[in-house]
């Protein structure tokens, strides 16, 4: 088989998997954010036993991808191949008056992502984490330097000290994610590795372009914008 002729089998099977509407629903669901097999469930109102069958048709298309919580490790969540967001149109989210990202320490990812929105799309926007961490981890800062943001080194916070009724809550780890009471139950979810696990400015830079990449992708998606 040429190169040609795979590229065309590659492409009808993306084609197809697309073309059933519950597998569709399930991509459109995993536009914004990332989700567990049982949130999809719960989200489209769909067995679970039939969301396992369309999440390995999505799969084998190379469409979506899993990976184990960082937090519950039983627990796997969905999300997105790189590739696949080209060819999507994002559903619409609406807008809210706030935007608060959350992670457990307040010290990386979600500053990153505050500074980043703040940046790129404007309006008012904030940081928390669920056990805040003293100050803003060191590489965090220098990362956020070097693409020309600015991160206050002190300045975090716990989240029952920032949620406000009405914020649209993001989560940019599992663990916030699986921890957050139904009262502040994040809207969205991105499963981002923790880069202080890893510690080296690698790390925290994939870091800023998994969450540059997220927040471009969401902008079309933001109501009035």
């Amino acid at each position: 088989m040429n190169a040609e002729s795979s590229s065309l089998q590659a492409r009808a099977r993306v084609h197809a998997a697309l073309g059933d509407p519950a597998r569709l629903a399930i991509v459109d669901a995993l536009t914004l954010g990332d989700a567990s097999p049982g949130e999809i469930a719960a989200e489209l109102g769909m067995p679970t036993n039939l969301v396992a069958h369309h999440v390995k048709v999505l799969r084998e298309a190379g469409l979506i991808a899993r990976t184990r919580s960082e937090g519950d490790r039983r627990r796997t969540y969905l999300h997105l191949a790189p590739g696949v967001l080209s060819i999507l149109t994002a559903p619409r989210l609406d807008g809210a008056e706030r935007v608060v990202f959350v992670c457990t320490h307040n010290s990386a990812r979600s500053q990153l992502a505050a500074a980043l929105w703040r940046d790129r799309i404007g309006g008012s926007v904030a940081s928390a984490g669920t056990h805040p961490a003293p100050c803003v981890h060191p590489r965090a800062i220098r990362i956020a330097r070097e693409h020309g943001l600015t991160l206050d080194p002190a300045g975090t916070h716990h989240v029952d000290d920032v949620l406000h009724d009405g914020d649209l809550v993001i989560a940019v780890c599992d663990n916030a994610h699986e921890d957050l009471t139904s009262a502040a139950r994040p809207r969205l979810h991105w499963s981002i590795p923790d880069p202080s696990r890893i510690d080296t400015d690698a790390a925290f830079e994939a870091t800023y372009t998994d969450l540059a990449g997220r927040i471009d992708r969401i902008t079309p998606a933001r109501s009035g914008r």
